[in-house]
């Protein structure tokens, strides 16, 4: 049996390294595609033989081409491809955005999405056999105002699963979404202390009443690779906390004040 291979962009901080980390617990070897290459490079040293760093910027369609055949000479083959990679928006009111970052958002995640498993499906249909995880988001599932640039990417990596989902069912290749909730990274912390976000409302929003950790999104996606979700395609796991299913007014949960 050959071993199994999982590339994983945006994988030198938050929830990619935690889902390097527990791909590599699984018996993974883990390309670390990122494009802070010198931090990708020290959490692959950390990881241990086998694994590797490689840099990449998603929205450059020529480096993602260059990702794919490097990866492609490397290891020979991709069993599992997560494209977790992103950047966040201006959180601006609308009337105040600039297009500019509006298009630089849609070109990360949505175009950046869509490039990464043109090149990596490739590989995986040739082979017929491979499983994609693509990063959605609450705000791809329901409006959230002032992000609408955000919004729309993550809802339409929504539509570009499904599409490839059924297009790929065929060469033996699953694609699926996850789309999670808040969750407690460095960015989340900076959007916080800029006066962005209020950490305490969202977790009394979150039924569950906290913040997801990176970890809640890495065995996730995991899942989704795995064995356990072999009949699973074309579909969207939402990781939120319960956030998504919430319909009332008011809180949803006393957050980290709740009782136990």
């Amino acid at each position: 049996m050959s071993e199994r291979i999982a590339v994983i962009t945006g994988a030198a901080d938050g929830i990619g390294w935690a889902m390097a980390q527990v791909f590599a617990e699984a018996g993974y070897r883990v390309a670390l595609a990122d494009l802070d290459l010198e931090n990708a490079k020290e959490r692959a040293a950390g990881l241990g033989y086998g694994h590797q760093a490689l840099p990449v910027d998603v929205s450059d369609e020529q480096a993602v081409v260059a990702l794919a055949a490097k990866v492609g000479e490397t290891f020979g083959h991709v069993d599992a491809l997560v494209n977790n990679a992103g950047i966040s928006d201006s959180h601006l009111p609308t009337l105040e955005q600039d297009v500019g970052q509006f298009q630089r958002v849609m070109d990360v995640h949505l175009k950046g999405t869509f490039l990464m498993c043109r090149e990596f499906g490739r590989l995986m249909t040739a082979r017929q056999q491979g499983a994609i995880v693509n990063i959605s988001s609450i705000a791809g599932l329901g409006g959230m105002p002032r992000r609408n640039g955000y919004g729309a990417a993550k809802a339409g990596i929504v539509a570009l699963t499904r599409s490839l989902a059924c297009e790929w069912a065929r060469y033996g290749v699953r694609v699926n979404a996850i789309a999670p909730g808040y969750v407690a990274t460095g960015l989340v912390r900076s959007l916080a202390e800029a006066g962005k976000i209020d950490i305490g409302k969202i977790e009394r929003r979150v039924p569950l009443g906290r913040l997801a950790e990176p970890e809640d999104i890495a065995l996730s996606a995991f899942f989704l690779v795995s064995p356990a979700a072999a009949y699973i395609t074309g579909t969207v796991l939402s990781v939120d906390g319960g956030w998504h299913a919430f319909g009332d007014f008011g809180d949803a949960s006393l957050g980290k004040e709740r009782q136990t």
